[in-house]
């Protein structure tokens, strides 16, 4: 469709009536503009868009329109790498049209993040590019992927790869790096209070959904859940988040603190605690990692003699690395097919999801 073209005004329109709707004609609000609305809304301590952003390779010119931190979200959502975590696990490997993915984990760390970053007068943009970007370093098959790279790169931790390995083509800004490296708790504390935002709504959002899609599933019951949990944040997602988005924000705006409170904090942590309990060490679970761990070795061991096989990389210097770059970024689907194409595996060797019936590659 070529749109609809408005002679008087020499506009071209999507829609024939477009032209009952109208804006009050004003300035654009530009990057200037906006960083110094910046200036006037943020709480102190939040973090503030540079002009000059502060990056691993210098650029020519800033964009005339965005600031720095919503030129890195834009980057992490267009990214091959963003994209990819469609086809990675989050909790159950090939999962069922309803139950989440790393995409759509990623999405709803943002959703809680911003939620709390808005209230909060932090900076919306860098908090949502750092949760959008923060797991973008995970493998497939889980955490198990972490597992695998270890005997390669002593300590894996994706969000460390994700940060220096997985985003460094994006050119990203020193704080959203911070934000994605630093994201885990097991990792020093991010040196921005977004990042520290996103932190703990990783956390809050997989306990809340990972427990959803297990209750789907029929693998748990919320009636099982501790009393202390269901007294204080409910038995279902939305409930659960609404109570610990609530009190992180009560938190931060009456101490000045990123944090929530005491007894908050021991409901995330018992919730946290009956999830692994109940669903990720279910023997099940752990015997698909423990496949995914063979699995992904075999596949970093194979590249990093047979190089050529990765024709759509770039070769690095070091051949280990680039495979253990290559099968990192893998989908859950291409890591198991390429296993049968280049490893020669028997299928019915391959972990069993719940799209998968049989498990035809």
């Amino acid at each position: 469709m070529s749109g609809h073209r408005r002679v008087a005004s020499a506009v071209r329109q999507a829609h024939r009536d477009d032209d009952r709707v109208r804006v009050g004609i004003a300035a654009a609000l530009d990057r200037p503009a906006r960083q110094a609305e910046e200036d006037e809304c943020l709480v102190a301590g939040a973090t503030r868009s540079a002009p000059q952003p502060d990056r691993r390779a210098a650029e020519e010119e800033p964009d005339a329109l965005r600031t720095c931190f919503e030129q890195d979200r834009d980057r992490i959502l267009h990214s091959a790498a963003f994209r990819r975590l469609a086809g990675k696990t989050q909790v159950f490997i090939f999962p069922a049209d309803h139950q989440r993915t790393r995409l759509t984990h990623a999405l709803e760390v943002a959703q809680v993040a911003v939620a709390i970053a808005r209230a909060c007068r932090l900076n919306v943009a860098l908090t949502e590019a750092i949760a959008l970007g923060h797991d973008c370093g995970h493998g497939p098959g889980g955490h198990a992927s972490e597992d695998a790279f270890s005997v390669f790169v002593p300590g894996f931790d994706h969000a460390v790869w994700g940060a220096d390995v997985t985003a460094a083509p994006l050119n990203l800004c020193r704080e959203t790096l911070d934000g994605i490296r630093n994201h885990s708790w097991s990792r020093p504390a991010p040196s921005t209070p977004e990042g520290q935002v996103v932190g703990l709504a990783d956390r809050v959002a997989y306990c809340a959904h990972d427990l959803e899609d297990a209750a789907a599933t029929g693998l748990v019951s919320p009636s099982e859940l501790p009393p202390a949990v269901v007294e204080l944040c409910g038995s279902d997602r939305s409930s659960q988040l609404h109570a610990f988005i609530t009190d992180i924000v009560a938190t931060v705006t009456t101490t000045g603190l990123i944090g929530m409170s005491e007894p908050m904090g021991e409901a995330l942590a018992a919730l946290r605690a009956f999830n692994h309990e109940r669903i990720y060490l279910r023997p099940e679970s752990v015997a698909q990692g423990q496949t995914v761990v063979v699995l992904l070795r075999a596949l970093v061991e194979h590249l990093s003699e047979h190089p050529e096989a990765m024709a759509s990389e770039p070769l690095a210097d070091d051949p280990l690395m680039a495979s253990v770059a290559y099968v990192d970024g893998m989908t859950d689907r291409y890591a198991c097919t390429a296993a049968v194409r280049l490893l020669g595996w028997d299928p019915d060797r391959l972990p069993r999801g719940q799209d998968t019936g049989t498990g035809t590659w």
